[in-house]
């Protein structure tokens, strides 16, 4: 299959209907603020989303629905802070239907945002944007890559991105799908560039407790597989740590739970259950 050919995400869109209802459904103060979520997902998938809301309310899907909500918070969180220190390059690997460019504060208004992802899946997501009347900002790039037979390196020198600057990654609900040669390349290419770089992203844990606190994970990895994208890759966060050392990076750390809990979930009018296990990372160049 060409790149060209290849469908728009299955799980883009999962995750996208995850954190709309997080905006209808789960109680204040909301973990993630996504004003376009919904619009983005038009009404068609809105009123399969409502029609099916039971099968979301499951302790499984709430916590899977949690993971995703604080992903994106935590890297965005980062990302304001970065952005005080000077930072203006913003860079989403895998960026799917991720939609801070488009709700993105007055802090980011300097920002370059580069959305890097599979060609299918941008021209998707730009059909969707534009069938919900969203505007494109003139500081978005889409940039087209397949992780997995480019190097991300030649992906970006092909883009407007200043190798010269420090840059903010996310990639968020990626790595998992990817094969491990593709995860060390992003790895050796972030720990490659300027000192301030950093790189927040989600990996699966090799824990089988840990894989399996969104309820049944065999069958979640049978249903993502059976729309073409198979769960392939499993981290030791011990191990990751030293991965990403020798790949450049000075400093890493690991979301864990108790820190989840105290940052984002106190004082909840709902029970959004906070992460029973660390599975979100950060590291600095």
């Amino acid at each position: 299959m060409s790149e060209q050919d290849r469908p728009a995400s299955f799980t883009a869109i999962g995750v996208a209907i995850l954190r709309a209802i997080h905006q209808l459904h789960d109680g204040q103060p909301r973990i993630l603020d996504d004003t376009v979520a919904i619009p983005l997902l038009g009404p068609k998938t809105m009123r399969w989303a409502e029609t099916n809301i039971a099968r979301y309310q499951t302790p499984g899907m709430r916590a899977l629905r949690s993971h995703v909500v604080l992903r994106s918070r935590y890297a965005e969180d980062y990302l304001c802070q970065a952005v005080s220190r000077g930072v203006r390059q913003f860079v989403l690997l895998g960026a799917g239907l991720d939609t801070f460019a488009y709700r993105q504060p007055e802090w980011a208004a300097h920002l370059r945002i580069f959305e890097v992802d599979h060609s299918g899946s941008q021209q998707a997501k730009i059909e969707r944007l534009k069938e919900a009347g969203i505007l494109i900002p003139s500081n978005v790039e889409f940039v087209p890559a397949d992780f997995e037979r480019q190097s991300i390196r030649q992906v970006m020198e092909h883009s407007h991105f200043d190798f010269s600057a420090p840059a903010v990654f996310a990639c968020l609900g990626v790595l998992v799908y990817l094969d491990e040669a593709s995860i060390e390349a992003i790895f050796q290419f972030v720990g490659s560039l300027l000192r301030g770089t950093e790189l927040t992203f989600t990996f699966s844990p090799k824990n089988p407790d840990a894989a399996n606190q969104f309820g049944d994970e065999s069958k979640l990895a049978e249903k993502v597989a059976a729309f073409g994208e198979p769960m392939r890759t499993h981290h030791d966060p011990s191990a990751l740590r030293q991965q990403l050392l020798k790949c450049g990076f000075s400093v890493v750390s690991f979301l864990e739970p108790e820190e989840s809990r105290r940052l984002y979930f106190e004082n909840r009018s709902d029970d959004l259950p906070a992460p029973r296990h660390s599975s979100i990372a950060r590291a600095i160049v």
